[in-house]
């Protein structure tokens, strides 16, 4: 089997970027698509292998001229996220919620779309999105059904799709920028009150995520899956 070829979608910083460190590591020649310039100038500095492109997940016209100068693609991972979309149902910022579902729902959708015509005959999606789908913890309804919205496509594209692979990893609580606007003490105090709570007793690295995504985007055997990365969350929602 000559050199894979990697796209990750929304890999300039946190899972995305792990996951292409990791992609890269076994041995892909591996593309990261982004839209902070600073980010991608970043990332020439830290990560010379990783081929930054400067593009926007939900415009199709920039994933297409990302994918056109790499041409045939193994492995998509689409690790598009946003910070809105959370908090108490009866207050719930609904525009907010709209652009919870236009950055992630609809960017990750549309990437997919569009690199329909380029994914190899063995190739695969790998989606991430978030064990809010699969938990009762209030104040999270929103956040639930933009992934939950996500999770339900994977099985019927799996059928479709066949026999390229699509799954999504799903993460829990994983200390990165998603996270930025909370105050430091802030952030910390939750996060050791909530590793308190989980089976694993610690919050996740992105590394540890990143892993689950190598995973499902490289085993020939996996299609149809949400494999939950989430040290237990769905065992035991928090309080």
């Amino acid at each position: 089997m000559g050199e894979r070829t990697a796209l990750v979608v929304g890999g300039t910083s946190g899972i995305g970027l792990e996951t292409a460190r990791q992609l890269r590591a076994r041995g892909a020649a591996v593309h990261v698509a982004g839209r902070s310039k600073e980010r991608l100038e970043a990332l020439a500095v830290s990560d010379p292998e990783l081929i930054g492109h400067r593009a926007d997940g939900g415009d199709r016209g920039q994933i297409a001229e990302v994918l056109s100068t790499i041409g045939t693609l193994d492995w998509l991972v689409v690790s598009l996220s946003g910070a809105e979309g959370a908090g108490p149902f009866a207050e719930l910022d609904l525009d907010a919620l709209r652009g919870a579902f236009e950055a992630k729902f609809w960017g990750q959708l549309t990437t997919v779309q569009a690199a329909l015509p380029h994914l190899s005959e063995d190739g695969s999606i790998t989606l991430v999105t978030a064990i809010s789908a699969r938990t009762g913890m209030p104040g999270t309804a929103g956040l639930a059904a933009v992934n939950g919205a996500l999770e339900a496509m994977i099985r019927p594209l799996a059928r479709e799709l066949a026999p390229r692979r699509i799954n999504a990893v799903s993460p829990g609580l994983v200390d990165t920028p998603w996270w930025n606007g909370l105050p430091q003490d802030a952030r910390d105090a939750y996060f050791a009150q909530a590793a308190a709570q989980l089976p694993t007793r610690r919050i996740a690295s992105p590394a540890d995520v990143a892993e689950a995504v190598v995973l499902a985007a490289t085993n020939r055997n996996l299609t149809g899956t949400v494999l939950e990365s989430d040290g237990g969350l769905h065992l035991a929602p928090l309080n």
